[in-house]
């Protein structure tokens, strides 16, 4: 056995060593003037071992150029599909390919010779993976366009000259030989020049929101995502945590929902936090629910991702992500009598229920997680930088990062507190609660998204 891998390790080296030597030999010179005698050679192998693994030198090319794309695709798609954002999915698209090319500096120094070489017969599968990099970049800007972030610009010239970008970055960097913190720099220079030029955002050549602070009241984990879209606009970040999130005080409700003996027709996670809580307590009660016989409703397209990542089909996402957004998405099917379960926050509202109710069907709630105050070092570390730094504009992103900073800055008087800063509300339950304390909601997107208040922020400076 142990003779066996060890024979196997010698092989996979002799491989390497051999799509190693070709690539530079194929990188340095053309197609035609690569002889498998000059591969042998370069790898210290015998002619007659190279063909033991690659029956022809045709095979050889193809077999480099083809497993670096299909691996540059994969990773690529991994990298994409992680982001909820797109102007993050835009980001992660450039930042991947201009590192992927600059580690493997041959395969790339081949690919764009081959693919400026309009005499060149590229394998069909090659083509198939160059058209598929093409149309992840041409989905991004698409979405960007619908979300009226990215300007109205033709996709497929877009595509060509984001690529051409990276490619002359690639290019550059090859040939100034630069270290991996140079690689670091040029990269972030690279994604804020292609980003100028795509993003519907930007007036007189500058960035929409530059010189604007701007505080951030969600948990830290979801400020620091939040945080990237405002910065990549130019603004000042400032992530105040006015949000821990908890388990609940008891299992008990949730326990006796999921494990009874009614057969629950629909589960509606309203919230990233209440899929990752439900997930949670699903495995510690070792429970396999067969998702083939229920309907997952999933409110907004960050939640829906995190299902997915859970192993959790999606089957329904509302158009708009509110709890009007819900019942509307919902009034299509017939709920008569279906039972509705909502994993949801302890201190959860009562409006999704009482809507659902109203169209015949039978809910039940279950508090999965809870909301407390992050702790004391936090919140006297926060207020301390918040003092240091007068803002322009604060975001809420629900009722309770609103009255948790009340409570953190103990504020008597909120309308007196905001009255020289501009409030941003995410969503219309954040307005109304903000608006009763008689404080002037300033900003509302259209679409109940990061994006959407980064891109009604923009509007709002501009006007």
């Amino acid at each position: 056995m142990k003779a066996s891998i060890i024979k196997t390790d010698k092989k996979v080296i002799k491989r390497k060593k051999i799509i190693e030597s070709a690539s530079i030999l194929f990188s340095q010179k053309n197609y035609h003037e690569v002889m498998m005698e000059d591969v042998a050679k370069l790898a210290s192998l015998a002619k007659g071992t190279v063909y033991n693994y690659f029956e022809s030198k045709e095979h050889l090319y193809f077999s480099i150029m083809l497993n670096r794309m299909e691996h540059l695709i994969n990773s690529l798609r991994e990298k994409i599909q992680a982001e909820i954002y797109t102007v993050e999915a835009l980001r992660s698209f450039v930042i991947h390919l201009y590192m992927f090319m600059m580690k493997y500096q041959n395969f790339f120094l081949m690919y764009r010779k081959e693919s400026f070489n309009t005499n060149s017969e590229i394998c069909s599968d090659l083509i198939k993976l160059e058209d598929e990099l093409n149309n992840m970049l041409n989905e991004i800007i698409i979405k960007g366009k619908k979300e009226k972030l990215f300007r109205e610009i033709g996709e497929n010239f877009a595509v060509q000259i984001i690529l051409g970008c990276v490619y002359s970055a690639v290019k550059c960097g090859i040939e100034k030989n630069y270290s991996e913190s140079d690689m670091i720099e040029e990269r972030e220079k690279l994604f804020e020049f292609v980003l100028h030029g795509i993003f519907d955002g930007f007036k007189n050549d500058k960035l929409p929101l530059l010189d604007k602070k701007i505080v951030i009241t969600r948990t830290s984990e979801q400020s620091n995502e939040s945080a990237r879209v405002f910065r990549y606009l130019g603004a000042s970040v400032l992530i105040f945590p006015t949000l821990d999130i908890i388990p609940p005080a008891s299992w008990k409700k949730f326990d006796q929902a999921i494990k009874g003996d009614e057969k629950i027709d629909y589960i509606i996670f309203t919230s990233v936090h209440a899929v990752k809580m439900f997930k949670k307590r699903i495995d510690e009660l070792k429970l396999e629910l067969d998702y083939n016989k229920i309907k997952i409703v999933a409110v907004g397209n960050k939640t829906s991702n995190v299902c997915k990542k859970n192993n959790i089909p999606v089957h329904i996402i509302p158009e708009t992500f509110s709890g009007d957004g819900v019942v509307k998405a919902l009034s299509e099917y017939d709920l008569n009598k279906k039972l509705i379960f909502i994993p949801r926050s302890a201190i959860g509202r009562d409006d999704l229920p009482k809507g659902l109710g109203e169209l015949g069907a039978q809910l039940k709630t279950a508090p999965v997680y809870n909301i407390s105050i992050p702790t004391e070092d936090v919140i006297k570390n926060n207020i301390e930088k918040l003092k240091r730094n007068k803002p322009d504009l604060f975001i809420f992103t629900s009722p309770s990062t609103f009255n948790n900073f009340l409570q953190i800055m103990k504020i008597e008087d909120p309308a007196l507190y905001f009255k020289n800063f501009v409030v941003a509300a995410i969503g219309p339950t954040t307005k109304r609660e903000i608006e009763s304390k008689r404080v002037k909601v300033d900003v509302m997107p259209s679409e109940y998204t990061i994006e959407g208040l980064a891109s009604a922020i923009i509007n709002f400076y501009n006007k």
